[in-house]
């Protein structure tokens, strides 16, 4: 049995062979791959680094697409049914849609795909595949198969990551992540001694990264996970929510085990913000005292902030900029508050006849689909070019990365790659008159949103 599994390609573009590699090196087909009997001849196929070879022979085409990647996942389906060849279709889009993904598969997967493939193949050779495959249960997560990780070398900079899975889920039910309605609202953890065994098997001089939503998500298990990395002295980056400044034993492990930097979802500097998308967990916290525990810990932080909440007005964007700074964040991730299909925010949008765009393809978290509250729509999307723009300048990337901190440096290359790809897009003209029309500073808004930023460092 030949088999091709394809991630599509993103609508997101790309600058660099590198950036486009890291960005769709995931796990999730390569974890699909595993559940295949030995004898299957499988083929994972990089859409954005490799194209599709419509012609191939081939007898059966297995799809994984997010909402942004569906319009392309459909194309290519409907390309290969063409031809006669059976298209399986999942992912985290086809699972909050899965009529829509039944246009065009000859079989749709809802949900994770442990417990469902062997029944999936059966029904493949027999010619009897249903149009639905979901699991009733929440799959385990003890002995699974190792992801088929040598199926995603085929391209060299996949080999710069090595990528690890501990925990699925989230305890958190913010209502903007498509994470809750994908895994449930549930937290489960593999065997530590599974995941040890796994970390092993990878090539010892790279960075690990830790792929799980919420590394820390379950204290008690992290711990011991932590503990048991110490040992074999890697480095590992991976998310984690902020509020692991406020257990330092957890902390002081994670760094000990060799953690360089977590992902943390700041989201908003606002407090009703927060509330509103259910990240009331953040409230509890001084993200200046935070930031400042993490930073002592020897870990750096890749902030990640969105723009575009009920409560943000003109001013939100200057001021996130400027807490950014204040607080040497070594890295700023930005994004356009999507409500991807799924969501309690995507259900609350539409019913309010805020949504104005359905094409599938702009919901990148980096354009504007929906009708903001304090905001024009143009604001909005030039707002979040602006930002992007400031903090790829070099007086900021100076200003957050020559630290007297070890990680602090470890990321001014990274921030200059970015840099790179930041310029390239802001060439678009449409891109460039919005961020040059947008003039911030020089608005009474701006000094007020300067002064909001200074108060909260």
């Amino acid at each position: 049995m030949r088999v091709l599994l394809i991630s599509p390609k993103s609508p997101v573009p790309n600058v660099t062979k590198r950036e486009k590699a890291i960005n769709f090196a995931r796990l999730s087909l390569a974890t699909v791959a595993a559940l295949f009997p030995e004898d299957a001849e499988i083929r994972i196929i990089n859409d954005n680094l490799d194209g599709v070879d419509f012609d191939e022979k081939i007898d059966l085409v297995g799809i994984t697409a997010i909402t942004s990647t569906a319009p392309r996942a459909y194309e290519i389906a409907d390309r290969f049914r063409e031809r006669g060849v059976p298209v399986i279709l999942g992912g985290i889009h086809v699972s909050a849609l899965p009529e829509e993904a039944a246009l065009h598969a000859d079989a749709v997967v809802i949900g994770e795909a442990e417990g469902l493939v062997q029944e999936l193949i059966d029904d493949f050779k027999n010619g009897k595949l249903k149009k639905f495959y979901r699991c009733i249960e929440r799959p385990s997560l003890v002995n699974l198969p190792l992801p088929r990780k040598d199926l995603l070398f085929g391209n060299r900079y996949y080999k710069e990551f090595n990528m690890i899975q501990t925990t699925r889920g989230c305890p958190f039910n913010c209502d903007f992540c498509s994470v809750t309605n994908f895994f449930g609202r549930t937290y489960r953890q593999r065997p530590i001694e599974d995941v040890i065994k796994e970390i092993k098997q990878l090539r010892r001089r790279t960075i690990k990264f830790i792929v799980d939503d919420n590394i820390a998500g379950q204290p008690t298990y992290a711990k011991k996970f932590f503990k048991a990395l110490i040992p074999l002295k890697i480095k590992w980056f991976g998310q984690g929510s902020v509020i692991i400044s406020r257990d330092k034993e957890l902390l002081s492990l994670a760094a000990k085990s060799g953690c360089i930097s977590l992902y943390v979802g700041f989201e908003s500097l606002s407090p009703a913000s927060l509330k509103q998308v259910g990240k009331s967990i953040n409230l509890l916290l001084d993200y200046k005292e935070a930031i400042k525990i993490i930073h002592d810990s020897g870990i750096g932080i890749i902030g990640a902030f969105i723009f575009g909440f009920d409560s943000d007005d003109l001013g939100v964007f200057e001021e996130t900029v400027d807490f950014i700074e204040r607080n040497h964040i070594e890295l700023a991730s930005f994004a356009i508050l999507t409500p991807l299909p799924g969501t309690m925010l995507y259900k609350r949008m539409e019913d309010n006849g805020r949504i104005i765009n359905h094409d599938w393809s702009k919901y990148t978290c980096g354009e504007v689909v929906f009708r903001p509250k304090l905001l024009t729509v143009d604001q909005l999307q030039s707002g979040y070019y602006w930002a992007r723009k400031q903090v790829s300048s070099y007086r900021s990337i100076i200003h957050r990365t020559l630290q007297p901190r070890k990680s602090a440096l470890l990321y001014l290359p990274v921030n200059l790659i970015m840099r790179k790809g930041v310029r390239s897009f802001l060439k678009d003209p449409k891109v460039s008159q919005a961020t040059t029309h947008f003039r911030f500073r020089r608005s009474a808004v701006m000094k007020l949103a300067r002064k909001r930023a200074r108060e909260l460092t």
